[in-house]
């Protein structure tokens, strides 16, 4: 057997024009089968947006962003007979895994959206209304979730009190200007924001209490919480990295559970 092997590598060095024939024809193979892989998986995201019933020929708008927890989904125009987003009426949903119902996303009206620990494993759908024309943009899968963060949640949580350095970028809607660092702590029984040791808010959980993703407001909203600590006090913190962001929301909601 060695033998013909070496016999048939002999033979083919004495003919270098075929063996080059044949990574020519080895290299153009590959071409095409990368070429028709690109072309398949443009293909799937085409046929996922018209089951949706989007217009995938004359598409205005596009999504753009990592489909992650920590990122942001941002509304593109891709025409130059798009209308301008800011004349446009927009909403954001939830799917279910099956596509049949969609979830409004509370406070979701502005072309970015940062994705929030209530996103994953659920696609994400954004509605552009303008002068009575609908376009639907969707995520081509559903949201995935941000590595190691559940473990990091599990661990949080067997603490009694979780603290997380963050600033006060808004206070009850209004824009906040100092960037002093606060602590929000997270309790099993009860929410506290301070700053040094003075005490801004400090709310048990009830159902009057909100606490979600900001909505809108650029790159930054992936690092930015909602809370609504109760009726007329409101806050929008800004963490020092999604990771924390995500991490707190997760841990609010789990201890307002139990």
């Amino acid at each position: 057997m060695k033998e013909v092997q070496e016999a048939r590598r002999i033979k083919m060095l004495h003919q270098p024009s075929k063996v080059m024939d044949m990574e020519h024809e080895l290299r153009a193979l590959r071409m095409q089968l990368a070429e028709k892989s690109k072309c398949s998986l443009q293909l799937q995201k085409e046929l996922a947006r018209s089951r949706r019933g989007e217009q995938s020929i004359f598409q205005l708008f596009e999504l753009d962003g990592a489909e992650a927890l920590g990122s942001c989904l941002r509304i593109n125009p891709c025409s130059d007979n798009a209308p301008e987003l800011s004349e446009c009426s927009i909403q954001w949903y939830r799917l279910s895994s099956e596509d049949v119902k969609k979830a409004l996303i509370s406070g979701a009206t502005k072309p970015v959206y940062a994705p929030e620990p209530f996103d994953v494993g659920r696609v994400l759908q954004a509605e552009i209304i303008s002068e009575g024309q609908q376009f639907t943009l969707t995520t081509t899968c559903a949201i995935d979730p941000a590595a190691g963060l559940g473990s990091y949640v599990e661990a949080l949580v067997r603490k009694h009190d979780v603290e997380f350095n963050v600033v006060v970028t808004q206070m009850n809607g209004l824009d906040h200007t100092s960037e002093s660092i606060h602590v929000l702590h997270v309790g099993k029984m009860r929410m506290k924001l301070r700053k040094g040791k003075l005490s801004i808010a400090k709310e048990y959980y009830s159902t009057s209490m909100q606490l979600c993703g900001v909505r809108g407001g650029g790159n930054a909203a992936a690092q930015a919480l909602f809370w609504q600590a109760k009726k007329g006090l409101s806050f929008v913190l800004a963490f020092e990295s999604a990771r924390e962001r995500n991490a707190a929301i997760m841990l609010a909601r789990r201890f307002a559970f139990r």
